[in-house]
């Protein structure tokens, strides 16, 4: 039994340190958009659903306003049935700027996540030849826009999601956000999955996503994926599928986004898409399995001793390091509760799937029980 723990912990660690060389390859090859962009000639349309952001979506509509180097713009805010006032917030804050509308939109039918069917609306509204869709809790740099289109075009892309630098300021989102950016840097070949249609090699984040608008209509669009929790990565892959090409970028210098502000919030969002991010039960244990192989193993293995057990650790580790420094997140102490991290990730898996299973998602006073 103790030379099968010992053989375990030692592949645990050459698994994580292959893991961690992965990631330093994949931070050395990340597109970073240009921080003095050049002028944008095309028409550019900034797309944002809103549903109850009253709260915070302000300080979004100032950073759309203040964009640079995009003179043909325009700003179209859907109001997802919000009972909040966030329409009124938004015009109060965008005053007199004429390329910002205000458009009350549809409500999905039931079950049917609304966010996907509220990005459908808006891009049907849409003059622009690129499209990009905008989160109301994401600020953006004054030159973000110009930047990412620069960052499409510059690279012959379709799509391009610029991974906006996530604030965390609790325990819980300290622990559990910065596995988003981890995650794709330290299992996605990303040149590879610039190219590939594969539906595993693709990864987004729809904070800040941006598409050309030709692309986006001969992929079928978000009225296409419907159904999608996970609806960013799930329009990567369509329009992947179509023919296009696309990639998650470095977007810390770009946009910055406090998705969760409590534990609470953390684990209703995780909920409601952790199990659609692992396909299947099978899927999710499979998964679960490994990391926990991979990054709790060996720093259990390491407080009895183990030499492999302590290099696992570190490489684990190291892929914290890695990821924080070349995506704006904090690195120390953070880097070192890394197992911890993992370990949380687990349990916000399982109960994922035991909301799905017993017929419990919801996001946002909607039932997601019909999202497949």
């Amino acid at each position: 039994m103790k030379h099968f723990f010992d053989a375990a912990v030692r592949g645990a660690a050459v698994g994580a340190a292959i893991a961690a060389a992965h990631a330093l390859v994949n931070a050395r090859l990340m597109r970073v958009p240009a921080a003095a962009p050049p002028w944008c000639r095309e028409k550019v349309s900034i797309l944002l659903p809103a549903r109850d952001e009253a709260h915070r979506i302000a300080p979004t509509i100032r950073s759309l306003r203040l964009q640079t180097g995009v003179p043909d713009l325009e700003v179209v805010v859907l109001d997802d049935g919000s009972s909040d006032g966030t329409a009124d917030v938004v015009r109060r804050v965008a005053g007199d700027d004429e390329r910002i509308r205000v458009v009350t939109g549809t409500s999905p039918p039931d079950g049917v996540p609304g966010k996907p069917h509220a990005c459908a609306q808006l891009a049907e509204l849409a003059r622009g030849e690129v499209l990009v869709f905008v989160d109301a809790d994401v600020v953006l740099a004054p030159h973000a826009v110009a930047a990412a289109v620069a960052l499409l075009r510059d690279n012959g892309l379709d799509v391009v999601s610029p991974f906006p630098r996530q604030l965390a300021d609790g325990t819980g989102t300290r622990l559990v956000q910065p596995l988003l950016q981890w995650s794709w840097l330290v299992f996605l070949p990303l040149r590879l999955a610039e190219r590939s249609p594969r539906p595993s090699l693709s990864a987004a984040n729809g904070q800040f996503l941006v598409v050309d608008a030709r692309a986006y209509h001969r992929s079928g669009g978000f009225a296409g994926i419907a159904t999608a929790v996970l609806d960013d990565i799930a329009l990567m892959r369509a329009v992947k599928r179509s023919g296009g090409r696309g990639v998650v970028v470095d977007g810390s210098t770009l946009a910055a986004c406090r998705m969760y502000s409590d534990w609470v919030e953390v684990r209703h969002g995780y909920e409601k898409s952790l199990w659609s991010a692992t396909g299947s039960p099978a899927g999710a244990v499979a998964l679960s399995l490994l990391l926990a192989w991979l990054y709790v193993l060996p720093p259990v293995a390491a407080l009895a001793g183990s030499r492999a057990g302590a290099a696992g650790y570190a490489a684990g580790v190291l892929t914290r390091v890695v990821t924080a420094r070349h995506t704006g997140g904090r690195v120390w102490p953070d880097a070192l509760a890394h197992p911890v991290s993992v370990g949380v990730l687990l349990g916000l898996v399982a109960r994922s799937w035991r909301a799905r299973l017993t017929g419990r998602l919801h996001w946002k006073g909607r039932s997601l029980r019909e999202s497949s």
